[in-house]
């Protein structure tokens, strides 16, 4: 009988038989593995050897998360961002060229700058929307070309399978930030691309309590080679995160469904707005991006960004100080709204960032959107008040 996702992941990364019919799986502290025999310690097909390569909880995570993503397997990290550069230090050495969306997450941006500068990697960043055109900036010694689609803050959507295609001419592995879609909204496994990142900190955990990552591999080739970075890098997600991310799976579709639904209205509310230069939200018709969504997404997220029209810096603080429902916070995919200044300038250089007016980032949780937008109204007042 087929199944729906919805349905499946519901039930997968778990067996209750194998727990005396327990629902869900028991969260597994493990350093130590115990062998009957020395036969038993050096044969290599032995399941569980250590707890930093895997437990019965963590084959759970990654298990839902790869029929998620619909790939071979996944390794599961501390952290998104650990997520990031466990996979690209896996496929990397001193020598090669990596070409890198300009619009990525700033601090995968710092690790590139930082840490691959210093290893002797050539670090190239390039127009999200460049497309099949990336075959012009490819070398000889390209060995990855990274991707984040919709880009961060601005939302770019990337052509991924005309990248893809070009990457695979070339013999060249190519990775996708999965985030912003978290496995629901895009399945970049299924275009091509060889390894899907995830920061399940975001929406698969759902809940602001837990940092987590995640990256899932196309096939079993690529999947041994980020396992043993994983290995080598001495990289393993924590058991208690482990286990909120695999229950916050069991409701990803309905949190992302809601936040499809409730960002639109707060978007085009703040669009109308006469403060508002734009509204950067590809689920809008007006939004640049919003027919590459409509191409190859199934819906939208709860993140907006807003780019207000030049004003004094202390107007900007009276908006952001008012707000009561918008505390500003660092992340996004929470049940609750936030808001985060952006300082894009800081952190383009393909596309130089060249707008004037304080950007802000808006996560639309799972309040009301009418006390959100009366919230926003009154805010809206005191920016005024100190124009």
């Amino acid at each position: 009988m087929s199944k729906k996702e919805t349905t499946k992941i519901i039930h997968a990364g778990y067996n209750p038989d194998d727990y005396h019919g327990v629902v869900n799986p028991p969260i597994v502290r493990a350093s130590t593995i115990l062998y009957p025999s020395l036969d038993a310690y050096e044969d290599p097909n032995t399941k569980y050897r250590y707890g930093r390569y895997a437990t019965p909880l963590s084959d759970a995570f990654t298990g839902a998360l790869t029929e998620l993503e619909q790939g071979y397997n996944a390794i599961a990290t501390p952290s998104g961002l650990s997520a990031i550069t466990t996979a690209i230090l896996g496929f990397l050495k001193s020598g090669d060229h990596v070409l890198v969306v300009d619009t990525l997450y700033p601090p995968a941006r710092h690790f590139c700058d930082h840490i691959l500068v210093k290893m002797g990697i050539e670090v190239e960043y390039y127009d999200p929307l460049i497309g099949s055109g990336i075959v012009d900036i490819i070398k000889d010694n390209t060995a990855v070309i990274y991707m984040e689609s919709p880009g961060s803050a601005t939302f770019e959507i990337q052509d991924v399978p005309a990248v893809v295609k070009v990457a695979k001419e070339h013999g060249i592995v190519t990775m996708l930030d999965n985030s912003w879609s978290s496995g629901v909204l895009f399945k970049p496994l299924t275009h091509g691309v060889d390894v899907s990142i995830l920061s399940c900190t975001k929406y698969i955990v759902g809940h602001s309590d837990a940092m987590l990552g995640a990256a899932v591999a196309a096939d079993e080739k690529i999947y041994r080679r980020l396992k043993k970075s994983a290995i080598d890098l001495g990289v393993c997600a924590g058991t208690e995160e482990t286990n909120l991310g695999h229950r916050g799976l069991k409701t990803l579709h309905v949190r992302m469904k809601e936040a499809g639904e409730r960002a639109p209205k707060i978007a085009k509310w703040l669009e109308a707005r006469d403060e508002v230069q734009r509204v950067f939200y590809p689920g809008l018709e007006s939004d640049p991006n919003h027919a590459m969504l409509k191409k190859y997404y199934s819906g939208c997220n709860g993140v907006i960004g807003v780019l207000f029209k030049p004003i004094m810096r202390e107007a900007i603080v009276a908006f952001t100080d008012a707000l009561k429902l918008f505390p500003i916070g660092s992340s996004w995919g929470g049940y609750e709204s936030l808001t985060q200044p952006q300082y894009l300038k800081k952190c383009r250089t393909a596309v130089p960032w060249e707008e004037e007016g304080a950007f802000l980032r808006f996560q639309i949780g799972l309040e009301d959107p009418d006390d959100l937008i009366d919230d926003l109204e009154q805010a809206f007042e005191k920016l005024g008040e100190s124009s």
